[in-house]
């Protein structure tokens, strides 16, 4: 009997916001302060219907039900009150959310759910109008006519990776608003001078979730592969990741990430053969720019990679010479097994709880035992011993810095072009004190993949720690634009805050720590951004607010305090951080 993942039936609600690149090119900092009341809203709102908020990807909530009642009544009743919100605003500014509600299987692991019902929810809210809600054939039926609502057939839709056509219809409420929203308004980001791409994760047609792993793989070797050219801009992976189980439309996708083309593909995984289809879009027409089906042996996969990579440089930019395509060639694990096992760690990695950062660390060094030649399994597990020491978990913090020193050079000593294994080793600079060399191996990361996200996230605190304050920043930005959906994004922006506070920019630094709270991984570490905020609050005057910040800070760890955040952060000057602990110090944060 094939062994299938535990699934579930459940009612499934996703919402997202309609119009969000206007309201943001408008104004981002009083966007992004309302997406956070009315997501507080929403968040609410699922709890009252009994509900579960299973994770947040930006302006976007996904929740589930266990019953199907309580999930319509919670998407009218959220519907009605932002309604109530929005009349007290100017057309401009208002805020309107798209509800797509499901009813079917879903597997849930590690605090998320997964599968198809998830992916005809986010689907059925990408037809739904601006303040409108949208359900599938099996809310409908479920619900017959227990709640007070008329509904409105929509016809058979097609759904993305769903073999058959979703049965859709529309919510009909009263005091519907007609909402302007144009198909016309310009992306949340502006395209990059140089071509933009984002690669998204590959579908897994095996029909096995085993498979998942696989087909994430080959995503990410694709991602990795184009990052290494100088004249791409590429999404990095933690981005283009936060799409995986959801159909989206591509344009969406562009808007979102700022990027003209797309590529979206799927493996088909049987014994020792593997399918592979991939397709290049011009999401600012639909264009598909070229696609390619590849039926090859397992044994092949690497040099598969290289065909795939070097055949979509062709088509993105045809009249670069086969000279300018030239790039520093990734050297590939030898083991297949090993391959796949580091993408599991990279997953539990990258979810930031401790006993995660454990899980991967304990895969990463699996996969040294199977391939003791893949040198980015070494400068990860490098990471996660910073991961360790950052957060305040080391038991002793010397021992990790010298195991993630070690790990880093590990891997440098197996492959000396690899970006990641540069990050690596400034990151434990970084935490070491040592900037000036810091700074160089991040640089090193960047002279060698331009579109490391990670390398310009890493720089940027490095910078800010040696009193480059206005450099610091704009890297910082620069891995908020790469990697716009990141995982770490809540520590991007934490210390962005930072970086503000240190300028004496004290609105904008409680602006950008208020946006580090609101992401979805900031939970494994919620600690710092509440610190961040209680410290921006504190030095702009608002102390009944910083002592909540803080109050919650050391709910969250309670051995905080103000020697500990300077031991975590040391500064190259002395009392380069007296404003930031300034601020924690009015906010009430111990010695």
């Amino acid at each position: 009997m094939e062994d299938r993942l535990p699934r579930k039936l459940a009612a499934i609600l996703y919402a997202d916001v309609a119009g969000y690149s206007r309201l943001t090119g408008e104004d981002e900092d009083a966007t992004h302060r309302l997406l956070s009341e009315y997501l507080d809203l929403i968040s609410a709102t699922v709890a009252d219907h009994r509900g579960r908020v299973m994770h947040y990807a930006g302006d976007a909530v996904l929740a589930m039900f266990d019953a199907v009642v309580d999930a319509v009544s919670c998407a009218t009743e959220i519907q009605d009150k932002l309604r109530e919100r929005n009349q007290k605003l100017p057309n401009g500014r208002k805020v309107h959310f798209r509800i797509g509600v499901n009813l079917g299987d879903v597997i849930e692991d590690r605090g998320d759910i997964y599968g198809d019902g998830v992916n005809v929810a986010a689907r059925l809210e990408s037809l739904a109008e601006p303040s409108g809600i949208c359900i599938s054939e099996s809310v409908r039926t479920a619900v017959g006519k227990k709640l007070a609502f008329d509904y409105e057939f929509m016809g058979e839709q097609k759904v993305k990776n769903i073999e058959e056509s979703v049965r859709a219809y529309r919510v009909v409420m009263e005091a519907e608003e007609e909402v302007n929203i144009t198909s016309t308004e310009k992306p949340t980001l502006e395209f990059p001078d140089k071509p933009s791409i984002a690669v998204l994760p590959f579908d897994n047609m095996s029909g096995d979730p085993e498979q998942e792993h696989f087909a994430d793989g080959i995503s990410e070797d694709l991602i990795t592969a184009l990052s290494k050219i100088r004249w791409f801009f590429v999404i990095a992976r933690n981005s283009s990741f936060t799409y995986k189980g959801q159909a989206v439309e591509v344009k969406r996708v562009a808007s979102e990430l700022g990027v003209r083309y797309v590529i979206e593909g799927s493996v088909r995984k049987a014994g020792s053969r593997v399918r592979i289809s991939a397709q290049l879009i011009d999401a600012t027409t639909g264009r598909h720019v070229w696609a390619e089906r590849y039926d090859r042996s397992l044994v092949d996969i690497f040099e598969l990679q290289d065909e795939m990579t070097e055949t979509i440089v062709g088509a993105v930019e045809p009249e670069l010479s086969a000279a300018e395509r030239e790039r520093a060639a990734r050297n590939p694990p030898e083991s297949l097994d090993a391959w796949e096992i580091y993408q599991r760690g990279l997953w539990h990695l990258w979810n930031f709880t401790k006993d995660d950062v454990a899980e991967a660390r304990r895969l990463l060094r699996q996969v040294h035992e199977l391939d003791p030649a893949f040198a980015t399994a070494y400068a990860f597990e490098s990471y996660s011993h910073f991961m360790d020491v950052f957060l305040g978990r080391a038991k002793m913090p010397e021992e990790s810095l010298e195991a993630a020193l070690t790990a880093a050079n590990k891997a440098l000593a197996l492959d000396d072009r690899d970006p990641v294994a540069y990050f690596a080793l400034g990151r434990v600079y970084t935490m070491r004190g040592e900037h000036d060399a810091a700074v160089a191996e991040l640089e090193k990361a960047l002279e060698l993949s331009p579109s490391f996200a990670l390398a310009h996230h890493g720089l940027g605190f490095a910078l800010v720690l040696s009193g480059r304050l206005e450099e610091g920043a704009e890297e910082l930005d620069k891995t908020i634009r790469l990697s716009p959906r990141d995982p770490i994004l809540w520590g991007t922006m934490a210390f962005r805050s930072i970086a503000c506070n240190l300028l004496q920019q004290y609105e904008a630094a409680v602006a950008w720590a208020r946006r580090a709270i609101h992401q979805p991984r900031a939970t494994g570490s919620g600690y710092w951004s509440y610190a961040v905020l209680a410290s921006a609050l504190g030095n702009l005057g608002q102390i009944a607010e910083a002592r909540e910040a803080i109050d919650e800070a050391l709910r969250r760890k309670p051995d905080l305090s103000l020697a500990y955040v300077e031991t975590t952060l040391p500064t190259k000057q002395p009392g380069g951080l007296d404003t930031f602990l300034d601020g924690l110090r009015k906010a009430g944060l111990p010695d």
